[in-house]
């Protein structure tokens, strides 16, 4: 096992043990946030006549809260996606140019190797003497 292998295994290991880290104490906190917010709670959806709504809906506290969460990190996502726009451009462009300048240069490789062998089979071959 070389160094490249043994440190990309260590860093993976070592993200595993970081995302456990993280991830269980979060799940700890969501499950005691819903278990504690279990009640039933009414969002009027309708501005005009609260009283009477025609749109609400009835939910556990915690279900309005993990949607909120939801809804928070899609467009978190959604605002990040847009502005790394310019970069997946850049990186689209580039990597058209650079696709164009390999292919220049295997042509250009081709093109010499042709050359070469050329020249080779015309030194090599001897050439015809008449005897006389």
């Amino acid at each position: 096992m070389d160094i490249g292998e043994l440190r990309n295994r260590n860093t993976r290991v070592l993200r595993r043990i970081l995302w456990l880290l993280t991830a269980f104490p979060a799940a700890a906190l969501l499950i005691t946030l819903a278990v504690a917010n279990r009640h039933s709670v009414r969002l009027v959806l309708d501005p005009f006549r609260p009283e009477t709504p025609v749109l609400s809906v009835v939910l556990p506290f915690y279900g309005f809260l993990f949607g909120a969460l939801l809804v928070g990190v899609v467009l978190g996502g959604a605002a990040t996606w847009l502005s790394q726009s310019r970069w997946r451009r850049t990186a689209r462009i580039r990597t058209g140019e650079a696709k164009r300048w390999q292919g220049e240069a295997d042509r250009l490789t081709r093109e010499r190797d042709a050359e070469v062998s050329g020249r080779a089979k015309a030194l090599s071959a001897p050439a015809k003497r008449d005897a006389a």
